[in-house]
């Protein structure tokens, strides 16, 4: 039985922290380690600025960025999940599910439960961005599901521009004399 017990919020928030390491000028960079962003960055996700927060949001993006490059399975997850009980609670519009934590760690519990739904819901939609030399994910909600880079400004210009490139330098010169 699939149960999904994240909401948009929690989506925002697992794209988010799989994007605080982007790639800036050809360097990775962890956007987390700087401690006035991170405050910053989880208050504005509704989680409590604590240090053992930031250390559990750490450890569940390096390995949801793990698990959806396909590099290890949704196994290496469970340590986030031990302390988490769900329970149905009947609502005007039918059975909801709340999530309970007894462990410090909420933000990173919503993070794996949002890379579930989405699991369930929106199958092969997060995934990394096809630019190789890119380091963020994306969540495609086009119909066909056949977007390939996190921003079609830059990562989609940068690689269709290349492949022109590439293209015009495989072609000999149809102009020169043989």
């Amino acid at each position: 039985m699939d149960v999904i017990a994240a909401d948009a919020a929690d989506e925002a928030l697992l794209l988010d922290l799989l994007n605080t390491t982007p790639v800036v000028d050809g360097e990775s960079r962890d956007n987390l380690e700087n401690a006035t962003f991170a405050k910053t960055w989880m208050r504005t996700h509704g989680v409590t600025p604590t240090k053992a927060e930031l250390t559990a949001l750490v450890d569940v993006r390096s390995l949801l960025q793990a698990v959806v490059r396909g590099e290890r399975s949704p196994a290496a997850l469970r340590a986030h999940l031990d302390a988490v009980t769900l329970k149905p609670v009947v609502t005007p519009h039918g059975v909801d599910w709340r999530v309970a934590s007894t462990g410090p760690s909420t933000g990173a519990v919503r993070a794996v439960l949002a890379w579930d739904a989405l699991r369930i819901t929106s199958p092969g939609r997060l995934r990394p961005c096809a630019n190789t030399e890119c380091r963020l994910f994306l969540i495609d909600r086009s119909k066909p599901n056949t977007a390939r880079w996190c921003s079609m400004a830059i990562c989609g210009n940068r690689m269709k521009a290349r492949r022109h490139y590439q293209r015009g330098r495989s072609t000999p010169d149809s102009g020169q004399a043989q």
